[in-house]
């Protein structure tokens, strides 16, 4: 899912949610019977709401009540992708919660929950505004690339760490291993062992390793595209994949991103590569639960089969399409995880060094 207006949201290939009007009025009317009900019929009639297209994993609606717009979101069964990808519903329960939780630690670093229907499976947020939050995949692919923002996120993923990490009662709520291996692990590392039968015995591995590491609730999507460039900093989004995991993967899954956005835009490699090391050096700042080189070689040993997964998973990412590309984000991938490394600065360099090879031999 990515936050945004209607029009927005079709021209990127995404959905929205929401932040308006006065948060008196907002709050007041989401125990009201008439709210509800507008609400509930949103669900039921596609003439009571607005469909925003895009979004792969779940249906999104634009619903207005009152002058105010809200966003209604309900988890989809099958994903909206061309591999059969299918996860649990309930995990649409799980992103409310981690909505909740987040909203003690960081209460503007996430949009407020209004109402949840659980045994239907949707819930109502509020209207985030896009010209006060801008979405930061929109940002990077325009050039307005900022380390500061990428410190920023990396230093609120870390407090929702930090502040979990250790945490019985949270753990217990976000027991969602069923949800979170279908919707993680085995459409971007277990089936990426299709594509590479060699590397079969590394991606598992990583798998293993994710899915035992329980230290702290972990996000699960933090993705450029399901993050605001907020007044006040970093707003997350969608976490559909909430789970009480491995931080690991978090701060693995968006720096990811920084890696491929080089790919992407290459003339602008070196800042987004800038932010690969704004955003890890402020995370890693924050971490306590465990010595930081612990999870930095964790995220450094699962960062080339996620690169892998972005191209020959079950989610590859959409921009990057020509063949040199994909051979060559596949030649570094394959080459870290036949011969591992365990420091993020260890992978930054081979990836400088991969496409700058690339860049000479296409010159």
């Amino acid at each position: 899912m990515l936050a945004m207006s209607f029009g927005e949201a079709k021209s990127m290939g995404s959905t929205a949610t929401f932040r308006s009007g006065s948060a008196g009025h907002v709050m007041s009317v989401s125990s009201r019977p008439d709210f509800i009900a507008a609400m509930s019929s949103a669900i039921r009639d596609p003439d009571a709401a607005t469909m925003l297209e895009g979004g792969v994993s779940s249906d999104i609606r634009l619903v207005e009540f009152e002058g105010h717009r809200y966003c209604l979101k309900r988890a989809l069964a099958k994903l909206k992708v061309l591999a059969d990808w299918r996860a649990p519903v309930e995990r649409n329960h799980s992103e409310a919660e981690w909505l909740r939780v987040a909203s003690r630690i960081l209460p503007d670093a996430v949009p407020r929950v209004l109402y949840e229907e659980r045994r239907e499976g949707w819930f109502v947020m509020e209207y985030l505004p896009p010209d006060a939050h801008p979405v930061w995949k929109a940002q990077l692919r325009d050039g307005d690339i900022d380390p500061g923002f990428a410190a920023s996120t990396g230093s609120c993923l870390a407090q929702i760490h930090t502040a979990t990490a250790g945490d019985d009662e949270i753990a217990q709520r976000f027991s969602t291993d069923h949800i979170f291996y279908p919707i993680r692990p085995e459409p971007y590392l277990i089936a990426t062992i299709a594509a590479h039968p060699d590397l079969a015995p590394q991606l598992q591995r990583l798998s293993d390793v994710t899915m035992r590491n329980k230290r702290a609730l972990i996000h699960g999507d933090v993705s450029p595209k399901n993050i605001l460039c907020g007044p006040k900093g970093p707003v997350f989004l969608d976490a559909e994949c909430a789970w009480y995991g491995d931080p690991a993967f978090d701060l693995a899954f968006v720096l990811n991103h920084m890696l491929l956005k080089c790919v992407w835009h290459p003339q602008w490699r070196e800042r987004y590569l800038e932010c690969f090391d704004a955003l890890a050096d402020a995370y890693h700042a924050r971490v306590d639960w465990e010595p930081a080189y612990h999870v930095e070689a964790r995220v450094a040993h699962l960062l080339p089969g996620l690169l892998l997964g972005r191209i020959d998973g079950k989610s590859p990412a959409e921009y990057i399409t020509a063949e040199v590309d994909k051979a060559s984000v596949r030649g570094v991938a394959r080459d870290l995880l036949v011969h591992p490394v365990d420091t993020l600065p260890a992978i930054s360099a081979a990836w400088r060094r991969a496409f700058a090879r690339a860049g000479d031999t296409q010159r």
